[in-house]
């Protein structure tokens, strides 16, 4: 172990002055800088909750929205319909004058395409019901004239019948005929209920089936519709 030499030691220690300078040089360079900075105790001294700074961009927003949610929810729709009632004068005063002359000239086809339309149902209609009134006057006609056609069959059945009278049955028939009255009712054919009204059943052993065998009065009809069912003894099997 070497010796330790007092005077050595003490002449290595620094000066008391110098101790004091260096301290007071630091001490001066910390409060420069704390000068520029807020210090930390400052700020937790404030109240919470408590701001310096100007109002934020979203709180100004926010009043005007909420403005905006307070509005009655039928605002908007009561002004729709009076925006409806003056979009056509608003359109019609944005058209040039050729698009108004189209405009007009498209109302005019439209309306006039309406009107040909309903004349074509009234026409359609009135062609049905003119139809209708001519058969009803055929029918009326027939239905006067058939006691008179009958004995005229009847006739032309059971006797000799001149030329001057065949002449008048013939025009008679061909009258008829050409305002569509159709005559029907033969000998032999099928019966038929729908056309046919039986007077009388008769059995026939030679019948396989019912048919007409005596026309008593003839039937007649105008298209589809029967006027008058033929009136016929009907020769019907024995089983």
């Amino acid at each position: 172990m070497s010796d330790f030499n007092k005077d050595d030691y003490l002449n290595d220690l620094p000066d008391a002055d110098d101790l004091a300078a260096a301290k007071s040089s630091t001490a001066g360079t910390a409060a420069s800088e704390g000068g520029s900075q807020p210090s930390a105790g400052a700020d937790s001294a404030k109240p919470e909750g408590t701001s310096t700074s100007a109002p934020s961009d979203e709180g100004a927003a926010a009043a005007p929205a909420a403005t905006e949610e307070e509005k009655p929810a039928n605002a908007g729709e009561t002004s729709d319909s009076a925006k409806s009632e003056t979009d056509s004068s608003a359109s019609d005063d944005t058209l040039t004058p050729l698009g108004k002359a189209k405009k007009e000239a498209a109302d005019y086809l439209e309306a006039l395409q309406r009107e040909r339309a309903e004349f074509i149902n009234y026409r359609n209609r009135a062609t049905r019901e003119q139809e209708r009134f001519r058969q009803h006057g055929i029918i009326d006609v027939l239905t006067a004239l058939l006691p008179a056609l009958d004995d005229i069959d009847r006739i032309r059945e059971h006797s000799e019948m001149d030329d001057s009278f065949k002449a008048v049955a013939a025009k008679i028939d061909k009258a008829f005929e050409k305002f569509g009255v159709e005559k029907f009712g033969e000998k032999g054919e099928t019966f038929d209920p729908t056309k046919h009204d039986a007077i009388l059943h008769k059995p026939d052993p030679n019948a396989d089936k019912e048919t007409v065998d005596t026309v008593v009065e003839a039937g007649y009809r105008i298209g589809d519709r029967v006027i008058r069912a033929a009136r016929v003894v009907v020769a019907s099997p024995q089983n």
